[in-house]
């Protein structure tokens, strides 16, 4: 392929990337599901998950709809070999959960193996892994912050919760 064509599928992985992020912002499991092929793998420091259906359920375990949570993934480093692709990403992430007065903020690396697939949106790409280890992580009492308050949209609580 060409260097035109490798630009097209990076911007179409990137695109994917940011798919997966407001999907699990927003708890749209079927959304975060259609991100991976059916025998994607992934590699959270909690857990280890050997398909898309283990994702999907682990996710949706942890992040429930009183959670709030913010993922932004920066600096993407993209590599595409064929039909086959690797990313690197930088993680800035935000939980919050009033009803445990909890905060957490922290960064992580993110690596994913894309794979392309005859999907007909976003040049076809899925992730097949994705993982992350944690540069850091702080928490703190949400009560601890003077003045803090947490307004949770309804669009945080995923679809079965009302949110869009």
């Amino acid at each position: 392929m060409g260097a035109a064509e490798d630009l097209l599928d990076i911007e179409h992985i990137r695109q994917l990337k940011y798919r997966y992020f407001r999907h699990l912002d927003t708890k749209d499991w079927h959304g975060v599901a259609s991100c991976f092929v059916r025998e994607a793998t992934a590699g959270y420091p909690q857990r280890e998950c050997g398909s898309r259906d283990e994702i999907i359920a682990f996710l949706s375990e942890s992040m429930v709809p009183d959670l709030v949570t913010m993922h932004h993934g920066h600096h993407p480093e993209i590599a595409v070999d064929g039909d086959h692709a690797t990313g690197t990403w930088y993680l800035h992430d935000k939980v919050m959960v009033a009803a445990y007065d909890f905060g957490l903020e922290g960064a992580a690396i993110y690596t994913d193996r894309y794979v392309r697939t005859d999907a007909p949106d976003l040049g076809g790409w899925r992730m097949s892994h994705t993982g992350y280890q944690r540069v850091f992580e702080a928490t703190w009492s949400l009560s601890a912050v003077q003045g803090f308050t947490v307004a949770q949209g309804e669009i945080s609580r995923g679809p079965a919760s009302g949110g869009e």
